[in-house]
């Protein structure tokens, strides 16, 4: 192990430092930039602007991850320099990050500048942020000037109205309500009801968050009721009414709600911090059982929640003697799947070849995951994380999936001793897989199963999404009982689709061969046949066609890609629509105002 050196006498270690400082700064300073802009956006009612700029801002990192590289070579010729170099540049950096408010971020982009440059063999774990090295407990509090990450109420049962209406005020949305007071009641209703009779102690509070939390078409508020050692949740979701007026939508209370909003399935939020541990460190007091790393990749800061991540990883494994071995269930053409049984996620590595009637390349398969990760996942399409260069200790893989690594996945693996080294995989919150379940499922349980299985495609739809492989296998069942696609190799926007009825059999001879009659085109797509390969269940295919007969109507399909086409689009909404306000019909939207779902990438 190479030693931290004794002196700091590198001017190039300090210029380096201060370069790579520079770099983070710029990220991070148009990072926020765009996500404060999400205001303006949501008040002008740009949809497809807010959309945009969700998905170009996953791009922000590696542009600025490229930039510091490509400047570091030019000026010190970076990959040659000593590593007594490198240590000193981690110290130099640690010392300019001293009062910094996103330390644990810009440690990250150190990691991220200095693996591009060196070479796996040449940098060691005192170069990089193994862990980190600047506490991010009470940062804000160390810089007088920077916004407070939340703001504390403290109402009575008398005015608890005019409190939430005030909270709501002071976000200074330059669109007006179109009855708040109204709105602000119905709130006020459900937070007696679960106050119930109990005292409001002498420190009952109202905690909100100071960004609003935006994503598509909505706007969140989110926050806390804290009364004694009693703790709630309170968000608030913000959308546009049919005339473009604000109402709040909903008021959610509970842990679970709030967990499905922050679901690794959806699109990341836009949200102002200037000290994001901060706004972590809160939602975890929402959210105790969400994991930082996923709370951070929610905010936008994927890769801070890929570090994360890993950390938590190298943990289990030091703590676990558990074997990585084949996940359970039918196993894929494009991908195989390995998992370790103690910790609930996938390994998914993409094959060398692919047999008929696969039909696809390396680079295709990695376009639909880039698909996806860019696009609105709408809840049922599981966030991956994308990693290079993983060494895994060898000695905790069976045998057998080392054997299936190399006869299937060799481009992709590299032994170095006692470690193995995978080149390119993706990670996933593992799930149990759809046909698994339903073989085991009571009848209430299948049914809810097939219902949302069905539900989940026409909420794909909505985001123009054709899953392309829709057997159950590639689907899985969340925790919540959500039925999530996670198998992209296949996915085509629906826009692109040929979606055809079966051309009528000229005579007997046509129905009784084996290849089809009729002409069949790369992107074309008979719904009328999924039933053959979904509803061999007499118990499935009776729920199917009670809810979902629809899906098996090429009519259905055509359909939706009119409605896409004509920029028509269906709610898909991140909370049970159950708990919506109700509301009384209003009068027609004005022309431009046509409404769209809170939840849609179009």
């Amino acid at each position: 192990m190479n030693q931290f050196p004794t002196r700091l006498d590198s001017q190039v270690a300090f210029a380096i430092a201060r370069a790579m400082l520079d770099g983070f700064n710029k990220h991070y300073r148009l990072f926020r930039q765009v996500s404060r802009e999400a205001k303006a956006r949501f008040e002008a009612g740009d949809w497809a602007g807010q959309q945009r700029a969700q998905s170009e801002r996953i791009a922000f990192y590696d542009t600025r991850v490229d930039e510091a590289t490509e400047r570091l070579q030019a000026e010190f010729d970076a990959a040659r320099l000593h590593t007594d170099v490198w240590h000193q540049a981690k110290l130099h950096y640690i010392g300019l990050l001293t009062n910094h408010l996103q330390p644990e971020l810009a440690e990250t982009f150190f990691n991220s500048v200095t693996t591009k440059i060196l070479h796996r063999r040449h940098f060691h774990n005192d170069i990089l942020f193994v862990r980190p090295a600047i506490s991010t407990e009470y940062i804000e509090y160390d810089e007088p000037a920077a916004q407070p990450t939340f703001r504390a109420y403290y109402p009575t049962r008398e005015n608890l109205r005019e409190t939430l209406i005030r909270i709501i005020d002071n976000h200074q949305l330059q669109r007006p309500f179109a009855d708040l007071e109204h709105d602000v009641d119905l709130v006020v209703r459900e937070l007696e009801k679960r106050l119930g009779d109990t005292r409001l102690r002498g420190n009952f509070q109202i905690q909100v968050l100071s960004s609003l939390f935006y994503r598509n078409k909505g706007a969140y508020l989110v926050g806390r009721v804290i009364n004694g050692y009693w703790e709630a949740p309170l968000v608030l979701p913000i959308l546009h009414d049919d005339n473009g007026r604000l109402m709040l939508d909903t008021v959610l209370l509970d842990e679970d709600d709030v967990l499905l909003l922050f679901s690794f399935a959806r699109a990341y939020f836009m949200v102002d911090m200037a000290v994001p541990s901060a706004y972590v460190q809160f939602l975890r007091s929402l959210m105790p059982r969400k994991p930082r790393s996923e709370l951070y990749s929610a905010l936008g800061l994927a890769k801070q929640g890929k570090t994360l991540f890993y950390r938590d990883f190298l943990y289990h494994l030091r703590h676990s003697s558990d074997r990585f071995t084949t996940a359970p269930g039918i196993r894929g053409m494009v991908m195989l799947v390995f998992t370790l049984p103690s910790f609930p996620f996938v390994f998914k590595v993409i094959r060398d070849f692919y047999p008929p009637p696969k039909d696809t390349t390396r680079e295709q398969i990695k376009s639909k995951y880039l698909l996806v990760k860019r696009h609105d996942r709408v809840g049922r399409m599981a966030d991956t994380l994308e990693y290079s260069n993983v060494a895994f200790p060898r000695e905790r893989f069976d045998p057998a999936l080392i054997d299936e690594l190399k006869a299937t996945c060799a481009s992709q693996l590299e032994e170095d001793g006692e470690l193995l080294v995978i080149r390119h995989c993706y990670i996933e919150r593992r799930m149990i897989p759809l046909n698994i379940y339903l073989q085991e499922a009571t009848p209430q349980q299948l049914e809810a199963a097939v219902i949302d299985y069905g539900n989940a495609i026409k909420d794909l739809v909505a985001a123009n999404i054709f899953p392309g492989d829709m057997l159950w296998k590639n689907f899985g069942i969340t925790r919540h009982g959500k039925v999530v696609f996670y198998d992209y190799d296949e996915i085509e926007y629906i826009t692109d689709c040929q979606f055809r009825r079966i051309p009528e059999a000229r005579n007997d001879e046509d129905e009784m061969a084996a290849e089809p009659w009729y002409s069949v085109g790369p992107h074309d797509v008979f719904p009328e046949t999924f039933g053959r390969f979904l509803l061999g269940d007499p118990r499935v295919r009776e729920v199917f066609l009670r809810h979902h007969a629809d899906l098996l109507d090429a009519a259905f399909w055509q359909a939706q890609q009119r409605r896409i086409r004509a920029g028509q689009v269906i709610d898909v909404f991140p909370y049970d629509t159950a708990k919506r306000f109700a509301r009384a019909a209003t009068a027609p939207a004005a022309a431009g105002n046509t409404p769209e779902p809170m939840e849609q990438m179009s």
